[in-house]
């Protein structure tokens, strides 16, 4: 597996790491024998940049992981977040009650963290969402004090704005802003993108597969999971999947003329925007695991970069990523 490193700070991982999210949350129930079957084998494919939460669950995905990479730690990145207000009732995104990341949550959000994952450090902490409530200079003092605790390695952002990037950085270096990116959303190129290149930010792409999208292989919500919690995204409404699936074909077309699959091409068009990208697949299955690390070892032409970003154009894809709720939470 070819490497990567995020931004200024050192932070070397695989130029293809799994987002963890749907092995425990979001996206109906998993089977927990086959998810650390699928981690296993990425850490024998050479993967080692890993992405949890704790509101993924809540909690249960750190727990999984700390079970499926105890004995390779020392190999491997895990990355977790904090950020969310994670109340006792309910089951999922129920129990999520609102943003929270003032400094004394910040430290009990990372303590739990330590613990569910079995480790005295998290190698990269993100704050999940920008909390309007708290300047993020003041977010940052707390998390870099837990740096010099030796608590965290690396810090982070989650779907911050430029602005917000530049005020972190000014406080204490940032390894990587992490956000929605994929040929399905691609707001970021605007202004994220390029000041994390001014900065010296690593960029991490989660659902750089469009949550399932531009794999080809969902037809219709139907064939969703009743409590899968794409059912009520605006892209995934029946109009916005029949307005958009001539864009899937033509990726599928591209694709087949290379003798790959769309995913494979979708993920080497996001490797292609910039050495300091590193997107994060989420991933339950092995057979699906080993079709994404291949394409890492894809090599793309410019005029083939260019083929495929006018196949699935900018302001061509039907449907929000999030509700209302969800789009007030990004970019900020």
């Amino acid at each position: 597996m070819k490497t990567r490193t995020l931004g200024s700070t050192g932070l070397s991982v695989s130029a293809i790491g799994v987002g963890c999210m749907g092995m425990s949350f979001a996206y109906g129930g998993a089977d927990e024998a086959e998810s650390i079957r699928t981690l296993h084998r990425a850490v024998d494919l050479g993967v080692t940049m890993f992405d949890t939460a704790e509101v993924y669950g809540p909690y249960a995905n750190e727990q999984l992981l700390a079970r499926a990479l105890r004995g390779v730690r020392g190999r491997v990145t895990v990355a977790t977040k904090f950020g969310f207000r994670i109340g006792a009732q309910g089951q999922g995104m129920e129990r999520v009650t609102g943003v929270d990341s003032r400094p004394e949550h910040v430290r009990t959000a990372v303590e739990g963290s330590l613990a569910r994952l079995g480790v005295e450090t998290i190698d990269l902490l993100y704050q999940h969402r920008v909390d309007p409530a708290v300047p993020v200079e003041e977010v940052v003092g707390a998390m870099a004090d837990l740096v010099r605790e030796g608590k965290v390695l690396h810090l982070g952002l989650s779907e911050a704005s430029a602005g917000t990037l530049r005020r972190a950085c000014a406080v204490h270096p940032i390894a990587a802003l992490q956000s929605e990116y994929s040929l399905w959303s691609r707001d970021v190129e605007d202004e994220v993108l390029p000041a994390c290149r001014a900065l010296g930010v690593g960029f991490v792409p989660y659902s750089p597969l469009g949550r399932g999208l531009l794999t080809g292989q969902l037809a219709s919500a139907g064939a969703l999971a009743a409590d899968d919690f794409r059912r009520g995204l605006p892209r995934f409404q029946d109009a916005a999947l029949r307005a958009n699936a001539p864009l899937v074909a033509r990726l599928e077309h591209l694709a087949a003329a290379r003798g790959v699959s769309a995913a494979q091409l979708a993920l080497a068009w996001l490797l292609a925007q910039g050495e300091q990208i590193v997107p994060i697949p989420g991933v339950r299955r092995v057979a699906n695991l080993e079709q994404n690390v291949a394409a890492a070892e894809l090599v793309l032409s410019a005029a083939d970069v260019a083929a495929i970003g006018a196949a699935v154009p900018r302001g061509a894809v039907r449907g929000a990523r999030y509700d209302e709720q969800g789009m007030a939470m990004v970019g900020l």
